[in-house]
């Protein structure tokens, strides 16, 4: 290669290098330069062999520089290329499109809205965690309003309420207000009454096959045109709970032949007879129907934007119905798909956890096999963690798979720099030492953080490996933190050799605990529990403290029990 073309070569380098490390805030590396650089200048390619041994000196000088260095070089070399990066920095800033006509509003209002029917799954986080970055990213405000107006088919938990609420502060967010909806039965009448005085609503008596055959064939019920004081009269009757379930229900006046048979004359009110679980609204036996309540408490609360499922389409469309009758405006709606969690067996189902439950076969909400927030919190998976994965599926009306594989990566690089490191050794088998090995091992706290200090774990006179690490005969091993030990006549005898026999690539690495000195340690994962042995500082550990079990995976030390210390597996 010849000086003009190694020139060349070395000039391209440093761009493509300054425009990877710039990029991706992070150091740049070989492979991720010959690409581009190749593909920029075709004629270096017969050169190919020669070229990384050109460009490893410049990628080296480029990572030497600050950050702030590497833009100022890349700005007098490339203006163009880093105006793009800086531009798709500025497109990536939010995963959330802008709300619709968000400017047009003096407060952006939004409301969660969840049926307080069980502690929430995963799937649950997704509206929380997207209200409420919208709500920060425009100053705005978001309210809980516990939709809890079917004590029937959805009936309420009472433990639900305030479980919601700490779901909802573990993910990290206040709600500005909370309502609940069965706190409103007479704001929902009056609206009713008042609907009835428009023309829009009349009572009926029809049984649900008959109503069903006349909405298909587009004819109209023949309780449609009965005069507003008979309405008026039953409707009180049903507040007044003279009627059973099924008797009579109180429909919206929308047009008969509408194309979608959903939306015609559809049901407000109904009437239900088991009692509601809150003591308050227990005397109550005639219940809104979710279209009327939602939408009339839409109104009420101010709520400016609303996010809901796609296959709700036919909600705002009944709900508009209402809205014309009183001449108000509707909110802007954003729908998405469904979000899918992947790596559970459960179903993610409130009534299929809570049956599972009741049979025994699940320990509670928090138990590590199933789904819901209070087990990732109870596994040590901070919310934040949460909430990046579900703003990150932003909100595309397609149904979107979510890997748990996400929600673990964003914790994992919350919780990695900050958590110790600790031996955890599963269905250990006991080895004697020989050739006076240290009476103390102490391996590194953090291996990133040597000013953290080490551990001093007392060695003994054996250890415990796990089943897979055990060597083969005259094969050595490097004991984390104690040394090099050769394992000869079923013991494991100290050679002395320092860490080069590491570095060279013939000894591998292994964790252990001291035989006689450790603790014995249940984890519990959601496959079952794993049981084993950790290093004996892990039994002075405080419950809620993370630790990650060297080649085993982060964990959060539950309890310290009188016989045994356990903890919930995190991830990997």
């Amino acid at each position: 290669m010849d000086d003009e073309l190694r020139e060349r070569v070395e000039r391209e380098a440093e761009k493509h290098a300054l425009l990877n490390a710039v990029k991706h805030e992070s150091d740049a590396n070989v492979g991720a330069v010959m690409g581009p650089l190749m593909g920029d200048n075709p004629d270096f390619r017969q050169h190919a062999d020669d070229i990384p041994g050109v460009i490893g000196g410049v990628i080296g000088r480029v990572n030497d520089l600050e950050y702030a260095q590497k833009r100022e070089r890349l700005e007098e070399l490339a203006p163009e290329e880093l105006a793009e990066i800086e531009a798709e920095d500025e497109e990536d800033e939010h995963d959330l499109p802008d709300l619709p006509r968000a400017d047009e509003y003096d407060e952006i209002r939004m409301r969660c809205a969840p049926n307080p029917n069980g502690p929430w799954h995963v799937g649950h986080a997704r509206m929380p965690a997207v209200i409420g970055t919208y709500r920060d990213r425009y100053d705005g405000w978001f309210c809980v309003r516990f939709d809890d107006t079917d004590p029937e088919t959805k009936r309420p938990d009472l433990t639900a309420y305030d479980s919601i609420l700490e779901d909802l502060e573990y993910l990290g967010f206040e709600p500005d207000d909370v309502f609940r909806a069965s706190d409103r039965l007479e704001t929902y009448y009056d609206h009713a009454r008042e609907l009835i005085d428009l023309g829009g609503a009349y009572t009926c008596s029809c049984s649900g096959e008959e109503f069903s055959e006349l909405k298909n064939s587009g004819e109209a019920c023949p309780h449609r045109d009965k005069d507003d004081q008979t309405v008026f009269e039953e409707f009180e009757d049903m507040i007044a709970g003279e009627y059973e379930s099924g008797e009579m229900v109180l429909r919206v006046k929308t047009d008969i032949e509408h194309k979608n048979p959903a939306l015609r004359d559809w049901v407000a009110f109904r009437m239900i007879d088991t009692p509601h679980p809150r003591e308050e609204a227990s005397e109550y036996r005639c219940w809104p129907m979710l279209d009327f309540q939602s939408g009339v408490d839409d109104h009420l609360i101010g709520i400016t934007h609303i996010i809901r499922g796609i296959d709700l389409q036919d909600s705002a469309k009944r709900q508009r119905f209402v809205y014309d009758y009183f001449d108000w405006e509707y909110p802007e709606v954003v729908h998405w798909g469904h979000v899918q969690i992947d790596a559970y067996d459960v179903k993610m189902s409130t009534s299929t956890i809570s049956e599972l439950i009741e049979d025994g076969e699940l320990e509670g909400w928090d138990d590590p096999r199933v789904p819901t927030l209070k087990s990732l919190r109870r596994r040590g998976i901070r919310g934040e963690a949460i909430v990046e994965s579900m703003v990150g599926l932003g909100t595309s009306t397609s149904d979107v798979d979510l890997a748990m594989s996400t929600i673990y990566a964003n914790n994992r690089e919350l919780i990695d720099e900050e958590t110790d490191r600790r031996f955890f050794v599963r269905d250990g088998n006991q080895i004697p030492l020989g050739g006076s090995p240290p009476d103390e091992a102490d391996p590194l706290r953090h291996p990133n953080h040597e000013d953290r200090g080490v551990r001093e774990i007392p060695v003994g006179d054996s250890v415990l490996l796990e089943p897979d690490d055990l060597p083969q005969r005259e094969e050595r091993i490097w004991l984390k933190g104690l040394g090099c030990f050769q394992y000869t006549r079923d013991t494991l005898q100290y050679t002395g050799d320092d860490i080069d026999v590491v570095r060279e690539g013939d000894v591998d690495v292994i964790h252990w605990v001291p035989a006689t000195e450790s603790v014995s340690l249940r984890m519990r994962t959601p496959d079952g529990d794993v049981r084993g042995h950790a290093e004996p500082g892990v039994g002075d550990l405080e419950p809620d403290e993370l630790v990650q079990f060297v080649r085993v995976g982060f964990a959060r030390i539950d309890r310290q029990d009188e016989d045994e210390t356990v903890a919930y597996f995190t991830h990997e």
